[in-house]
């Protein structure tokens, strides 16, 4: 598997729920400011600068779901688990097989939903995570990884 692998594109759909979350939760906070400033007696106009910031982090982050999709990454070599992702702030991370210790998949209720995975590589000093993963493919990358991980500590 030494070909760059993109992440299923199921995942968008994932991240889209992410940003309604994140919409729901700045919908109370403005709800909380609006009674904080009706209780307190603050200015009233504190509520248009934090609307303007609500909706620009809202349409960033419904803007941005094409392309970070795009530009999240993954490749296994014999040697390391490359993970590239971010398309503004690119981050490239080479994992050494010789340092992986632990491989672990996850999924919580939406990627349960989803039928995805999350694959997370531990070394001794960080782990990295590769999000929503089919499920096979999550197992068949776990014991791949672990497998190449015994093969280079008996070297």
């Amino acid at each position: 598997m030494n070909k760059i692998e993109q992440l299923p594109s199921r995942i968008k759909f994932i991240w889209l729920i992410h940003v309604f979350g994140n919409l729901l939760l700045l919908v109370i906070g403005m709800v909380l400011l609006e009674f904080a400033i009706h209780y307190w007696k603050l200015a009233d106009w504190l509520i248009y600068p934090a609307l303007v910031l609500a909706l620009l982090i809202i349409s960033f982050e419904l803007l941005s779901i094409p392309y970070r999709y795009r530009f999240w990454q993954y490749k296994i070599t014999n040697d390391s688990v490359e993970i590239q992702s971010g398309f503004i702030f690119r981050d490239r991370v080479a994992i050494p097989i010789a340092r992986v210790q632990n491989v672990t998949l996850s999924a919580g209720p939406v990627l349960q939903w989803q039928k995805l995975e999350k694959v997370v590589v531990a070394t001794a000093s960080s782990s990295h995570k590769i999000d929503g993963l089919k499920d096979d493919t999550a197992r068949r990358l776990r014991d791949q990884i672990m497998h190449l991980a015994l093969e280079a500590r008996d070297e």
